[in-house]
């Protein structure tokens, strides 16, 4: 047999084993809801892919064309999962952000202002909330960690001249009582929500009742861009309104998406590795001059650390009205940040 005969069935046979471990995934987490009509479906799959695999090895032509067969089946099936909007949602995103733009100003309705108790148990509060762009001052990225020091969660707030802050936040728009799953998140498990919330929802619920480790970092950006961004976030809530589409873990979640918006803003932003590990982002906007760079990368996380100031901020166990200006008490803000005005 041919060394290049040889090479061709070994490429045969990894495509056949990635295949197979696609699929899996794909069957496990979007497949039937009874648990051992999945396995069977699994246990079938890896029967065909085992066949094929021997097949190759024989060599002889059954076992892969029984595989290339299966194959094809999932394939149809696969591209007949498309993301939804009218399934039973957990409450915390049930509702899509939804806008309204006059001119300068916006109607923003299901903005979230819930009062967080505990991770679990919450006051729902939806709200219809009215913003002027021009009043658009400053900028800032929230980072939580939940996952170790590589993995975390990003949300961008955003300040108005009257005090006001707004938080958006790419989630998991999960199905009420399901839980997330960074592993089913490459599998189409979850469709993709933009929440616009206030940080006494938003911020508190992973400082105070989830207990992450939450850092504020002020972002350098004029106020043509930070507006321009803004606008970028209700385009994208039109368009998920529009339009449904899944999470994925890896290309379309918290991170990649603010990307995408701000890489239309401000052409030419190099692609870098700590957009995926997010937890690392911080230091590539130090390293791109974004962050006050007249304090170290060090310094600022240390004092970006808002847990202990949002804690004490609470009253009587609940947010306080002035959590936004508690969390940024002390915080350093890049010379080239513009101030509110007087």
């Amino acid at each position: 047999m041919g060394a290049a005969l040889i090479t061709a069935r070994i490429a045969a046979g990894v495509l056949v084993v990635v295949v197979a471990g696609y699929a899996t995934g794909a069957l496990w987490f979007r497949g039937p809801a009874a648990r051992t009509a999945r396995l069977g479906l699994i246990t079938a799959w890896w029967a065909t892919a085992a066949a094929a695999l021997a097949g190759l090895a024989a060599p002889e032509w059954f076992g892969p064309a029984i595989f290339a067969v299966a194959g094809l089946a999932f394939a149809l099936w696969w591209a007949r999962v498309r993301p939804r909007s009218d399934r039973r949602w957990a409450p915390d995103v049930e509702r899509l952000l939804h806008v309204e733009r006059t001119g300068t100003h916006a109607r923003l309705y299901n903005v979230r202002n819930f009062d967080w108790h505990t991770p679990e148990h919450f006051t729902p509060r939806w709200e219809t909330r009215d913003y002027d762009l021009d009043q658009l001052v400053a900028l800032d990225l929230v980072v939580s960690y939940w996952m170790g020091p590589t993995i975390a969660h990003t949300l961008v707030a955003f300040a108005f001249a009257d005090g006001r802050h707004l938080v958006f936040s790419v989630e998991v728009r999960r199905l009420a009582g399901e839980q997330f799953s960074a592993i089913g998140g490459l599998f189409r498990q979850c469709e993709l929500a933009l929440v616009a919330a206030d940080e006494r929802d938003i911020v508190r619920t992973r400082t105070t009742a989830r207990g992450e480790n939450v850092y504020l970092y002020r972002i350098a950006l004029p106020r043509t861009e930070i507006r321009a961004l803004f606008e970028a976030y209700l385009d994208t809530a039109d368009t998920l309104e529009n339009k449904p589409r899944f999470y994925n873990t890896l290309t379309s979640n918290c991170t990649t998406l603010v990307y995408d918006m701000v890489k239309a803003i401000v052409p030419g932003l190099a692609w870098n590795w700590r957009l995926l590990a997010s937890g690392h982002l911080p230091e590539y906007l130090y390293e791109l001059g974004a962050l006050d760079d007249r304090l170290s990368m060090d310094e600022l996380r240390r004092r970006g650390h808002i847990n202990e100031a949002a804690i004490a901020s609470d009253i009587d166990g609940r947010a306080s009205t002035d959590f936004s200006a508690a969390i940024r008490r002390g915080l350093p803000a890049p010379e080239t940040s513009p101030a509110p005005p007087p």
